[in-house]
């Protein structure tokens, strides 16, 4: 079977395509997912992992240093591919599409967000919001006006002429936001969003990301804190590698440590 850009379809895990198996896809797949890191010995981060998220969910992950949950998000984010199993965005399986291809896919249908928010100094609050289409081959007026309109939708658009240095944390974290959504992406991934933030301008930023479930705006945040995981509308707890708890799984019950003993960084690499 020929293999499509990013732009139409490629078969999934199970070989499965056609236009109405896509539309009902959720956002994000990821099956029996594994992924071993080499070395001696071998460090498996991630060991049969599956789970979904349908469209305009609003998802949190958390767990403790060393669950899994950095290795994860960078297989979700495509940014690095599984040992084993499958990770699928809007139906396109990972696995399938080249270097070029998954360049495509970050750029046309994933929105990040991180910590440390990554902006350009020297450039205003539109212009980074803007060069989230840089990549997308979107001509530089459009690239603006859809950048004004994420600046609204975030709450900046008078702001749109400030350079970070001018900006607050939690404006700054409003401008990554507003980059993240700039190309209407089919999911938004944030890493720890609130990190750097004080603890009231964190809850403003969580106050955000409720508005944009409500808006439709399919979101997962990836945290160390409990109480951030618990004010998503729904919470996957890792350990050890693996899921432990879903609460789209009413059968489940949390297996993750009391809060205290959890490490802001989550580093699996040997």
């Amino acid at each position: 079977m020929t293999r499509a850009t990013t732009g139409g379809l490629v078969p999934d895990c199970n070989g499965a395509s056609g236009v109405d198996a896509a539309r009902s896809q959720p956002v994000l797949e990821v099956d029996q997912v594994t992924k071993v890191y080499p070395g001696e010995p071998p460090v498996t981060a991630l060991q049969g992992v599956s789970f979904a998220v349908a469209r305009g969910e609003l998802v949190g992950i958390v767990g403790p240093s060393g669950s899994g949950k950095t290795t994860l998000l960078q297989l979700m984010g495509t940014l690095d591919r599984p040992s084993a199993g499958c990770v699928r965005i809007t139906g396109l399986d990972v696995a399938r599409l080249s270097d070029r291809e998954l360049g495509a896919l970050r750029a046309a249908r994933i929105g990040f967000v991180f910590q440390q928010f990554f902006l350009a100094e020297h450039q205003s609050a539109l212009d980074n919001v803007a060069d989230g289409l840089l990549y997308a081959g979107v001509p530089q007026v459009v690239r603006r006006a859809h950048a004004l309109d994420a600046l609204r939708l975030v709450g900046l658009d008078e702001r749109t002429h400030a350079r970070p240095n001018q900006l607050s944390g939690g404006q700054r974290q409003r401008v990554a936001i507003a980059r993240a959504l700039v190309g209407s992406p089919a999911i938004v991934f944030a890493d720890e969003p609130t990190g750097n933030l004080d603890q009231a301008t964190g809850r403003t930023i969580l106050g955000l990301f409720e508005d944009l479930h409500d808006l439709g705006v399919t979101i997962v945040v990836i945290t160390h804190d409990r109480d951030i995981a618990t004010r998503m509308a729904r919470r996957i707890e890792m350990l050890d590698g693996r899921i432990v708890f879903d609460s789209a799984d009413k059968s489940g019950g949390s297996a993750l440590p009391a809060r205290g003993d959890e490490d802001h960084d989550d580093a699996t690499r040997p």
